[in-house]
């Protein structure tokens, strides 16, 4: 994975807002959304789903109209830094917390999905974003919602204060979580390798421990193997070389192998 860091004119590091709402504009409905506070505009997003690590939970006081409002911030680490910002007393805030209550592990990448509900209410649906399951907890209205933000925020901080991995060691991890790669293939390759860890690796073998889990994930993907295998080429390592997020790259890799396959199907 390149650590290079580009210098030059570039873009300020500021998170991206995602706000929630059930709306429409320009005859296409939406349920989330960016706001250009410069140019006072709305600007719809209309994928229903956001990939990413959960890094922090927070509450937010923000006036409106006169009066205090609480805002529940979702902290999410993926290409950019998100921060999906809504009411407390929401539908979406309120099934995500339930949902978010049963992960143990923030280590993980998890995805979170808006989804319509009656009314131009939206709820909100969590899954695991290596096995694509969805992780779900029956509503209850009566909840104690203070508690679970409290027991959510100790996990999330007992994952930050984990001591830092290795670069290699962290670039294997996330790679192999993404695709619930086995754990026992990977050790048996360290083995081979005379080694306890991908930080003992050259650079080289990790780039083919890497490989070699992407193409496991690809084989019942497309009907020609040698397609994978050039894709990821050109799609990873090419992208990876040109400065491009390893993880972004893999899995915009995944999303042009599966649209693919939907087409030749």
């Amino acid at each position: 994975m390149s650590t290079e860091i580009k210098l030059g004119l570039c873009q300020p590091p500021e998170p991206i807002y995602l706000y929630v709402k059930n709306a429409e504009l320009g005859g296409e409905s939406y349920l989330w959304y960016h706001y250009d506070i410069e140019k006072d505009k709305t600007i719809p997003v209309h994928q229903k789903g956001l990939t990413g690590y959960l890094s922090e939970l927070r509450l937010t006081t923000k006036e409106f109209k006169g009066k205090d409002n609480v805002k529940l911030d979702i902290v999410v680490r993926a290409d950019e830094i998100y921060i999906i910002r809504t009411g407390i007393e929401t539908n979406f805030a309120k099934t995500f917390l339930l949902s978010a209550s049963l992960v143990q592990d923030f280590s993980k990448p998890l995805i979170i999905a808006v989804t319509a509900g009656e009314e131009n209410t939206v709820f909100c649906r969590l899954y695991n974003a290596a096995t694509k399951t969805r992780i779900y907890r029956e509503w209850n209205p009566a909840a104690d919602w203070a508690t679970i933000i409290h027991d959510i925020q100790s996990r999330l901080t007992d994952t930050c204060i984990q001591p830092a991995a290795h670069p290699q060691d962290l670039r294997v991890k996330q790679v192999r979580t993404l695709f619930d790669y086995p754990l026992d293939l990977v050790k048996e390759y360290l083995q081979f390798q005379d080694a306890n860890s991908p930080s003992q690796l050259h650079i080289s073998k990790v780039d083919e421990l890497v490989r070699t889990m992407c193409l496991a994930w690809a084989a019942d993907k497309c009907e020609h193997p040698n397609y994978a295998e050039s894709s990821y080429q050109k799609q990873v390592v090419d992208a990876v070389a040109n400065g491009t997020d390893e993880l972004a790259a893999i899995n915009a890799w995944m999303q042009q192998l599966a649209t693919a396959n939907v087409g030749a199907a």
